[in-house]
């Protein structure tokens, strides 16, 4: 084999290794994880655009380990009148009122299969004897089992939720920002220790009994 026709093969050889290398992770790193929802709920949208405070949905947050997942009736605490997007009800209002009739209601694609879902014919009307349903949502941030976190601690603490979960109100998707790994963890208690929390000392602990019980 020509020499030329060697160094080739060893270059791509070693270029697949290096690549390798770089997408290899530990165990239970789903970093980048963005699992599809059985139904598109923008969070650019809601957090990002129009600014709503993660823990209007994810009340849970401030009391306990969980943040929660938002149950149909906070959504429906908007839903209730919101069945499309502020452009696409303008137009039918601005239509509605040229053609001398009142406006017809307008329900979203993705907004039909939420009120399918939780079982909800008329929004404005849910029938009184209904039996509550619940959206299917798909958990997209999973610890193992053996790791105790406490949601309620952090945000006491000052922790933001971007902290963990990334710049949640850019993302169109929900994905897992950072790796979550021990390492991570350990590693952004010492700094909060050393350096504090918006402002303020806290003494985080790295003992393994905090986070694992």
């Amino acid at each position: 084999m020509p020499q030329r026709i060697i160094t080739v093969v060893l270059l791509i050889g070693l270029a697949a290794v290096a690549a390798s290398v770089g997408t290899r992770r530990l165990p239970d790193n789903q970093q980048g994880y963005a699992p599809k929802q059985p139904i598109a709920y923008s969070h650019r949208l809601h957090a990002g655009e129009l600014g709503i405070d993660c823990r209007f949905c994810h009340s849970a947050a401030e009391q306990g380990r969980h943040a929660g997942i938002p149950s149909a009736d906070v959504c429906m605490k908007c839903h209730k009148y919101v069945t499309s997007s502020f452009d696409v009800l303008q137009q039918e209002i601005t239509k509605a009122d040229e053609e001398k009739r009142k406006p017809e209601r307008i329900i979203s694609p993705d907004l039909q299969k939420f009120y399918a879902a939780i079982g909800v014919e008329d929004p404005q009307k849910p029938a009184v004897d209904a039996q509550a349903k619940t959206v299917a949502w798909v958990r997209a941030h999973n610890l193992p089992d053996y790791v105790s976190f406490d949601h309620s601690a952090h945000v006491s603490a000052g922790v933001s939720c971007q902290k963990c979960h990334g710049p949640v109100e850019s993302m169109e998707r929900v994905r897992q920002f950072e790796t979550l790994s021990m390492g991570w963890c350990v590693n952004c208690h010492r700094e909060s220790t050393a350096i504090g929390v918006e402002g303020h000392p806290v003494n985080a602990s790295t003992d393994c009994s905090v986070c694992h019980y």
